[in-house]
């Protein structure tokens, strides 16, 4: 595991600053690191802790830990910092892949951002011919390693599932056609250099490429790519897919 792959709490906060002043300057930047302070400090009280525990069905049902009740105080800070852990919810996973008129069989699933790996787990009820996470944190990654250990469900029907701990932006894409999960896993500059890093894979091995984005807070980023278009979503998330001359 790579030095990068393990991020450090105070070096991530320094990066985290240093961007946020060349973008805002330094009064915007101290303002932005108060307001993450205090999001956090409100995180960490029992009452939001109970919060955290979201949807605990899916968990139940499956006998693993998806949640983010469990996620410790480092991780969800360095969580602030790059996008904070929140697992999908089942019933709109399964409308968003309903919404896609492909064959399944043909592509490989990658989450990028796969934090315990439910998204993964859910993804296994399709016929992908693999399913793929790439998560930052090392906690995280071990977490989604055990849950696809003890998973088992009688709709399961992809048994290839893999996650790799490692930073996603450096990741190399399989060089198959893809189908590529986004929950806001980075700030924008994170999403603009995985947005490049999947273009240059693209143009060394053109192939179809789908990309699924959850909650699209920074969908400018995607749209300002001329080798992708829009072919649909609603306001909870939106479906892109590339072209296939770029």
């Amino acid at each position: 595991m790579n030095d990068r792959a393990n991020p450090g709490v105070l070096r991530s906060v320094l990066k985290w600053w240093r961007e946020a002043r060349d973008r805002d300057g330094w009064i915007g930047a101290n303002r932005r690191i108060i307001a993450l302070s205090l999001e956090f400090l409100r995180d960490s009280l029992p009452s939001h802790r109970r919060q955290r525990f979201g949807d605990v069905d899916f968990d139940w049902d499956h006998r693993v830990d998806t949640t983010a009740a469990t996620v410790n105080w480092r991780d969800r800070l360095l969580g602030l910092l790059h996008s904070p852990y929140q697992p999908t919810e089942p019933s709109l996973f399964h409308e968003m892949l309903a919404s896609l008129n492909i064959d399944f069989r043909q592509f490989v699933f990658i989450d990028v951002g796969s934090g315990k790996g439910r998204v993964l787990l859910m993804a296994a009820d399709y016929p992908f011919r693999r399913v793929v996470g790439v998560e930052l944190l090392p906690a995280l990654h071990r977490a989604a390693e055990e849950n696809i250990g003890k998973y088992k469900s009688a709709s399961q029907q992809c048994f290839l599932i893999e996650t790799f701990c490692q930073d996603a932006g450096e990741w190399v894409f399989p060089l198959e056609p893809l189908l590529v999960y986004l929950f806001n896993p980075f700030p924008e500059t994170g999403l603009v250099q995985l947005l490049n890093h999947l273009e240059q894979s693209l143009q060394s091995q053109p192939r179809p490429v789908y990309v699924l984005y959850h909650n699209p807070l920074l969908e400018s980023a995607l749209v300002r790519r001329s080798w992708l278009f829009k072919i649909g979503g609603t306001h909870q998330y939106s479906i892109y897919r590339n072209r296939l001359e770029m």
